[in-house]
């Protein structure tokens, strides 16, 4: 990912990629979305289709991966996302970005058994809110394995009534689509895929798949040599 590359060119490369490792690209083709990636630029809260537009300075670029990939005899989905600088940033964007990335953290923070996952929404609006954010609201975490997305919703915002409490084996995704600004609100195109704030102000995003131990949280999608059970900033 770099300032003049294409989103189309992503999406050919993420395609190899998951196929060179015996992997399916579950976003390919699942409810017609056209691509194995999704690539979400600046007012772009999630799921943008790639296309030919090139990577600008300034830019921020989120990259949502999934692959169904098979694992002791069976098959299971593993989602993350992050959000990207892309050259010569603002200092509002980088602001957001790691912002948004401290959104998630939070949720990690708080996944152990007996966990409410209703909870989750309260710690990361604080986050958010002290950064002069907003949380999207029209989008939540999941349920993932051998479903793409099942049960339990995760919404990421405050007062929220999700059902269910965290429990060994669980597992499912946090993902925090984070708003420059006091306007979570969202809309989207005619595409039918690509949802973007109403306001035109930056979005970012980050997304782990998380699995519920006995004593607290493995990050299934965490990058290798990193700690399983904490998240570590360090851009």
């Amino acid at each position: 990912l770099r300032v003049g590359v294409t989103g189309d060119e992503i999406d050919r490369i993420v395609h190899a990629a998951s196929i060179e490792r015996n992997c399916y690209p579950s976003p390919l083709n699942y409810y017609k979305f056209p691509k194995s990636v999704c690539v979400s630029p600046n007012e772009v809260i999630c799921h943008g289709i790639p296309d030919m537009r090139p990577v600008a300075d300034g830019d921020i670029i989120n990259l949502d991966v999934t692959v169904y990939v098979e694992y002791k005899g069976k098959r299971y989905h593993g989602d993350l996302n992050e959000t990207f600088l892309c050259g010569q940033c603002d200092e509002e964007s980088i602001k957001l970005v790691k912002c948004a990335w401290d959104c998630l953290k939070a949720g990690c923070d708080m996944i152990k058994p007996g966990t409410m996952y209703r909870d989750l929404g309260g710690s990361i609006t604080h986050v958010a809110a002290a950064h002069n954010c907003s949380v999207v609201k029209g989008y939540c975490g999941h349920g993932i394995g051998t479903l793409f997305h099942t049960s339990p919703n995760v919404p990421h915002y405050k007062k929220n009534k999700a059902v269910g409490i965290m429990r060994p084996g669980h597992t499912f995704t946090i993902e925090p689509m984070i708003n420059l600004g006091a306007r979570f609100e969202d809309t989207s195109w005619p595409d039918n895929w690509t949802a973007v704030t109403r306001d035109g102000k930056r979005s970012a995003q980050y997304e782990h798949t998380f699995l519920v131990t006995e004593t607290g949280v493995e990050i299934l999608t965490q990058r290798q040599g990193r700690p399983k059970n904490e998240m570590v900033w360090d851009i």
